[in-house]
């Protein structure tokens, strides 16, 4: 497999073609965003933990019956996935209030959530990600009556085997985010990423964060803390 030109540069991630013109190569980068891009930073060693724990998670969500676009890990900081055409949504699942859900309801950080929920955000840089419901994404034609609910099928399914799998290394699933594309035949795949950039985590015992929020919030440092969640991954024997 050889590495071509680029394809796409994000916040976290640079895309490149392949010589398989149904295969893309993805390097992560050591640079830390939040707030939209409100805050960046370049973190040493960042894009080689998020390569790791990403491989291993996807490569256990494949294990479980989930198929994604991750085909293996290339090296440090690279992957070789399925070319997707990405939906424009995040699609985020609460088990317990935080973040932004606690702020626009009101409720305290914590409290678990009777049910998962599963939240839709319209992928638009210049508009911040807004929050948007099924009659949004209708009308904006990003998806169908058939692909919002398998959408909402499969994050549920995921978000359990996360749970199970964060659960045996003493961490809790707050929240996290889903991305999906289609691949050239039209099925849909779970695509991006699965790291403490994506998810937030608590400690089951201490409560501490493991998660992006040590940044986002100035609480701690990034590569510490990922690298503790790595370990614990690897434990599994992952």
């Amino acid at each position: 497999m050889e590495k071509k030109n680029l394809l796409y540069e994000g916040k976290a991630k640079k895309m490149f073609h392949t010589s398989d013109e149904n295969l893309i190569w993805i390097e992560y980068l050591d640079q830390a965003t939040a707030l939209n891009g409100g805050m960046k930073d370049q973190i040493s060693g960042k894009g080689t933990l998020n390569n790791q724990i990403t491989s291993k998670i996807f490569h256990y969500l494949s294990e479980q019956g989930i198929m994604s676009h991750f085909i293996r890990q290339l090296g440090k900081t690279e992957q070789l996935v399925k070319k997707l055409d990405i939906i424009p949504l995040e699609v985020v699942v609460r088990n317990s209030a935080a973040g932004s859900f606690s702020k626009r309801l009101g409720i305290v950080e914590g409290q678990k959530l009777p049910e998962p929920i599963v939240e839709f955000y319209y992928k638009k840089d210049q508009l911040n990600d807004p929050f948007i419901n099924e009659e949004h994404i209708l009308f904006l034609n990003i998806a169908n009556e058939k692909e919002i609910n398998e959408l909402k099928e499969q994050a549920r399914k995921i978000n359990q085997v996360l749970i199970d799998l964060f659960q045996k290394i003493n961490l809790q699933l707050i929240d996290f985010k889903l991305e999906f594309g289609k691949t050239e035949n039209g099925d849909l795949l779970l695509g991006d990423e699965i790291s403490p950039d994506t998810c937030r985590l608590w400690d089951l015992k201490t409560r501490a964060h493991m998660d992006k929020d040590v940044y986002r919030r100035k609480i701690g440092e990034i590569v510490p803390v990922y690298q503790e969640v790595l370990t614990r991954l690897n434990q599994l024997g992952l």
